[in-house]
């Protein structure tokens, strides 16, 4: 069974009132829902107006009363720039409310304003605290008198002022039992993330921006690692991100593609520049002029758009070529003036597209 969710980061034109692209995702939440989409996932982060959401918790908390199945991914939690007690007791908190639609993805962040902005710039430092945290925030939910956790990078304990008897020093823990799935997102081949979600159990994200040769590694090495630990995973466990777009005709999906101001060039436009700022390139130095054909290349060979049996088709080939997954993250990009094309094609990819690949993949993978 193939199901659908959906992948926010979200990002939208930087001169946009954060007010319409708050409700813009929100209504986007809540048609996933109606459509019987199973997840929709939220970014984080802080020193961008481009992507104005700075806790997905507070977010999905405003979907709770909205909506009816769908569960609320963080995509991600930045570890590195949180307590972990001030996570885990948010968490928890979601969770209750929501009666435990909470799955929680974590990562390292990967804005690179943000690790300036928290003194989070040196990347053995951002993915050892991430771990580290992981484990102090498991550690939140145990059952254990008191608490005690000490790593490289952090040094917590709750030992002193404790009386159980009226709750003091304990931690609420969460609805879901022993507590929310956790998920991280996968970007490189032959992830070392990948390999570390196989060995924790974790959900594995494969990312909508990562070409599908990369992917197509993700679960090998997933599968791999939990091998060796003596687990035996299913391929309904991997999200596999994706940007998809069904459109009246192919040349009305080529207009789109060619726009150097459409959403889709705006789109690689920003990850580009992140990524260049993250090499170590200045923002001074970066021309967004020179910048835009590569975008625009990058867009036309990642984005699946085109009328329904293009898309149909370009789905069912990234399929043969990466292999089997659980759900299809559509990624939720900015409506802009295309508020219905937008959601007839996710009406589309549920009523017409999902049922289609839900049958290919079980009768070419016999599963």
């Amino acid at each position: 069974m193939l199901n659908l969710g959906l992948f926010m980061m979200p990002l939208h034109p930087a001169d946009k009132d954060v007010s319409v692209s708050y409700e813009e995702d929100r209504q986007l939440v809540i048609l996933a829902d109606k459509l019987h989409f199973t997840e929709a996932w939220m970014g984080e982060h802080y020193s961008s107006i481009a992507e104005p959401v700075t806790s997905p918790l507070i977010f999905n908390a405003s979907l709770i009363s909205e909506t009816t199945n769908i569960k609320f991914g963080t995509g991600v939690i930045s570890l590195p720039q949180q307590h972990p007690a001030v996570v885990a007791g948010q968490v928890s908190l979601l969770d209750h409310l929501s009666k435990g639609r909470v799955i929680l993805g974590v990562g390292a962040g990967g804005l690179v304003s943000d690790w300036e902005l928290f003194d989070n710039m040196d990347g053995r430092t951002r993915a050892i605290t991430m771990i580290e945290s992981i484990e102090a925030i498991l550690k939140f939910w145990s059952d254990e008198k008191d608490y005690n956790y000490k790593g490289e990078f952090l040094d917590i304990s709750l030992n002193k002022n404790v009386v159980s008897e009226l709750g003091i020093g304990k931690f609420v823990k969460p609805f879901q039992t022993p507590h929310p799935e956790i998920a991280v997102s996968l970007k490189n081949p032959n992830s070392m993330t990948a390999k570390l979600a196989g060995e924790k159990g974790w959900i594995p994200i494969s990312g909508n921006f990562v070409d599908a040769n990369d992917i197509a590694t993700h679960w090998p090495t997933y599968q791999e690692a939990a091998n060796k630990v003596g687990k035996k995973p299913s391929y309904c466990k991997w999200r596999v991100g994706r940007s998809v777009l069904i459109t009246s005709s192919d040349s009305e999906a080529k207009e789109i593609l060619d726009n150097p101001e459409g959403v889709f060039s705006h789109y690689f436009l920003y990850l580009n520049t992140v990524s260049k700022l993250a090499s170590g390139t200045l923002g001074k130095d970066i021309n967004l002029n020179k910048e835009l054909p590569e975008a625009i290349t990058k867009a036309k060979n990642l984005i699946i758009v085109g009328n329904k049996k293009t898309v149909t088709e370009k789905l069912i080939q990234f399929i043969d070529q990466v292999g089997p997954f659980g759900t299809l993250l559509l990624t939720g990009h900015d409506v802009g003036n295309s508020k219905k094309l937008w959601e007839d094609s996710f009406s589309e990819m549920s009523n017409s597209i999902q049922p289609i690949l839900c049958k290919y993949i079980e009768q070419k993978f016999k599963i």
